[in-house]
Formats: C-alpha cells, sequence, structure tokens
C-alpha cells in the first residue's frame, strides 16, 4: 500500500470517527440535531478535504515522472478489500460501545473479566486507567478502551494470517504503479511509525500527557476508541510492506 493512500484513508476514517463524536456531545447536551449536524458536517468535510489535498499531494511528489495522476491516487484505490472490510466494521463496533453500551453496562459484572485481561496484557491500558483516576473519569471510558483493544487484537490476529496475500497484492501494484520511494524506504517508514505509536499507545507513554479535560472530550475519545484500531492497521501495512520488499516471500 502506498504511504499516501494510507494517509488518505486513515485521515478520511479519523475525520468521521471524530464528527460522529463531536455530533453525540452536541446531542446529549441538548443541542438540536438540525443545528449541530450541518456545523459538524462543514468542518468534517474541510478537513477530510484539508488532509486529502495533503495525501494526493504527497502522492503526486512521491510518484515517477511520466506517471498519470489517476494511477496514483484515484477513487479505485479506496474500494474497501476484506480487512478493510473488518476494520470498519471493529471501528463501528468501538463507536457504538462508547456512545452506548460501555456508559450503560459500566457496572456489569460480565464486563470486569475483559476489563482484567486487557490490563494485564496491555500496559497502556494500566497507563489509561491511572489517568482516568486520577481525573476521577470513567463514565465507560475502560470498558471501551479494553473493547477497542479486543477488537485490535481480533484485527491484527485475522490480517497477519493473510499477510502474504497482501504482500502479493502490494508487490503486482507495485509494478504497474510504480513510486519514487522503494519498497525498503516504505517499509522504513511504515515500520518507524509503527514503533512510535507502540511506544505511546500499547506501553502507553502518551497517556499522561492528557489533561483530564481531554480525556471527557473528542480528544479522549478518539484516543479511547480509534487509536488501538489504526495502530493495528498501521502495523499490519508496515508488516504486509516489509514482507512485499522481500523478493524471496
Amino acid at each position: 500500500m502506498g504511504i499516501a493512500r494510507l494517509l488518505a484513508k486513515g485521515w478520511i476514517i479519523f475525520c468521521l470517527f471524530a464528527g460522529a463524536h463531536a455530533l453525540h456531545i452536541a446531542l446529549t447536551r441538548g443541542l438540536k440535531l438540525e443545528a449541530s449536524l450541518p456545523a459538524i458536517a462543514i468542518c468534517v468535510i474541510l478537513f477530510a478535504a484539508m488532509g486529502l489535498l495533503f495525501a494526493g499531494g504527497f502522492g503526486v511528489s512521491a510518484g515517477l515522472p511520466g506517471t498519470p495522476f489517476r494511477s496514483r491516487l484515484g477513487l479505485g484505490h479506496f474500494v474497501p478489500g476484506f480487512n478493510e472490510i473488518v476494520f470498519l466494521l471493529f471501528i463501528c463496533l468501538s463507536f457504538v460501545s462508547q456512545v452506548w453500551f460501555a456508559p450503560t453496562y459500566q457496572d456489569a459484572n460480565w464486563v470486569t473479566p475483559l476489563e482484567h485481561a486487557i490490563f494485564f496484557v496491555v500496559p497502556g491500558q494500566r497507563a489509561l486507567v491511572g489517568a482516568l483516576d486520577v481525573c476521577s473519569l470513567d463514565g465507560g471510558r475502560v470498558f471501551a478502551s479494553s473493547f477497542a483493544w479486543l477488537l485490535a487484537v481480533v484485527y491484527l490476529a485475522s490480517a497477519c494470517s493473510r499477510l502474504k496475500l497482501q504482500a502479493g497484492i502490494i508487490r503486482l501494484e507495485r509494478n504497474t504503479r510504480p513510486e519514487g520511494l522503494g519498497p525498503a524506504t516504505r517499509a522504513f517508514c511504515l515500520g518507524l511509525v509503527a514503533v512510535v505509536g507502540v511506544q505511546f499507545l500499547f506501553v502507553g507513554s502518551a497517556y499522561p500527557w492528557f489533561r483530564c479535560s481531554a480525556f471527557a472530550d473528542i480528544a479522549g475519545a478518539l484516543l479511547i476508541g480509534l487509536a488501538p484500531l489504526m495502530l493495528t492497521y498501521l502495523v499490519v501495512a508496515a508488516l504486509a510492506t516489509l514482507l512485499a520488499s522481500s523478493p524471496e516471500s
């Protein structure tokens, strides 16, 4: 997968997820749908267009001279495959868990085993729980984060089982649509960002940086419900690109 397409897809998902949470927060605060939806939709469209402009410019600058723009970044590149469909489904499940399920059933006895399991496996979950305890915030956020990490682990296992297939697709795309960045350079860039993301999210180095007000707003919702899934998608993309750069894979 080209870096430009990865940036474009990730930015679109980021904007839509943030816009959905902004709309939910507006409705829970008593604002009417017809008053809040147009303003939020305009902001989402503008931010999405800004990111797509950057991704498109990066795709044009990184492509080889003489390669048409439509062959580098077109609408056909955004048609989701099986991994992308599963990823989008998991994002929707994470959003539903955040806005409805977790706040309603946060005190249920049967949600405790999942929270304890993720607390034991993921160091970042322990850092998040510590930050929420300091802020006296929960409201289902611990369960929402645990559920998001569970979905991330399931997606990672599912996508890694088809890693060779994805690497073969990347290799075919590289032969038909060459890019300026070599396969080893793309794998290094994606791997570097993935390592930083693992340190910040899975290890939990980023959570102490956030103030208590951030966890109660859209930033906290993105960090809890979307960031674990985005991290696993990036890890899978880095592994597939690295596998595609090997002639023996």
